[in-house]
């Protein structure tokens, strides 16, 4: 009896051992749970509240490019170095930084339609070449940028009509993950990367190049805010008829308060002897419609980026588009 007693003894510590572990286990477990939970909730509300500077930072901004616009009603210039410019906001708990920069000195995606409606959009010639010659300009292959611009303008026009060398819902449908063109205009930039003959390679090459403006119109360039960094968009405006160096020179000869009328700009000795499609003269302009914001908010631990696009035609000046993280 008593070596059967110690048995069940020990079998019952046994039991009490192992209840207590399953206990001390799932304790564990909760406590954990529990902490993630804080975390998270904590880490979501410092996340609303960056989004909240972030929303403040695009009112600063529209502000700025009211004050922009109203310096001269003719033109606006790299003046006062507000372009690129970090500017930084000390918030409680952290900080903003933000970005202006010309948001239509780029290559409009949308400039290969035309139409007054999103919906019923015709291709547009001369937006299709100056993509092409954007593209060439980054040494793409040109039966590469040539099939990459006629996908784009039969993703955006309104028919199903394949134009040579593009694709429409046929050519997507065979993809691992059919899918249809859209036909309509582009919201943002990144939707390149579903059109037909877009790799990541040439996506990266353009990226820097591109953007989507709410319209159809052909990209405005802006003469007086325009880098020689950036001189493919003028090449860009009259393919095959102007060079690199030749747009460098252009840019490099502004005048230091820029030039204060387009016929100043366009009888330089670098362009007196073209002569562009008067569409063309009137991309070339001195003042600017369209502005980016970038912005980056670092708040207890939580990062937030954004991108806005300002329209600055409107008054007052205000967010069009924008765009949480990254477009990547």
């Amino acid at each position: 009896m008593p070596r059967a007693a110690g048995r069940e003894e020990g079998t019952a510590l046994l039991a009490v051992l192992l209840l207590v572990a399953v206990m001390a286990a799932l304790s564990v477990m909760a406590l954990e749970k529990l902490r993630l939970s804080i975390h998270l909730a904590a880490n979501g509300q410092a996340i609303d509240q960056a989004r909240a500077y972030a929303l403040g930072a695009e009112a600063i901004a529209a502000a700025r490019v009211r004050d922009l616009a109203g310096r001269d009603p003719a033109m606006i210039t790299l003046a006062g170095g507000w372009h690129g410019r970090p500017f930084r906001l000390t918030v409680p708990g952290g900080e903003v930084v933000a970005r202006l920069t010309d948001g239509g000195n780029c290559f409009n995606l949308n400039s290969v339609a035309e139409g007054l409606l999103p919906t019923a959009l015709k291709q547009r010639p001369i937006g299709i070449e100056q993509f092409v010659a954007l593209m060439k300009s980054l040494d793409i292959r040109e039966p590469e940028a040539r099939r990459i611009a006629a996908s784009l303008a039969d993703w955006i026009d309104e028919d199903g009509i394949v134009s040579p060398g593009g694709a429409e819902d046929g050519d997507y449908a065979q993809g691992s993950i059919p899918y249809r063109a859209a036909n309509t205009l582009l919201a943002d930039p990144s939707e390149l990367r579903a059109v037909a003959g877009v790799t990541p390679e040439i996506y990266a090459l353009l990226r820097p190049w591109i953007c989507a403006l709410p319209s159809t119109e052909l990209s405005p360039i802006n003469v007086n805010t325009l880098g020689e960094e950036r001189s493919r968009l003028l090449m860009m405006l009259m393919p095959m008829q102007l060079d690199r160096e030749r747009a460098r020179q252009i840019i490099a000869a502004r005048p230091p308060q820029g030039w204060g009328d387009l016929e100043s700009f366009w009888r330089l000795p670098a362009l007196a002897a073209l002569v562009p499609a008067m569409e063309v003269r009137d991309q070339a302009q001195l003042r600017s419609r369209w502005f980016l914001l970038d912005l980056d908010v670092a708040l207890d631990g939580a990062q937030v980026s954004e991108a806005a696009l300002i329209d600055g035609g409107l008054s007052p000046a205000r967010v069009v588009f924008r765009r949480w993280g990254s477009d990547e």
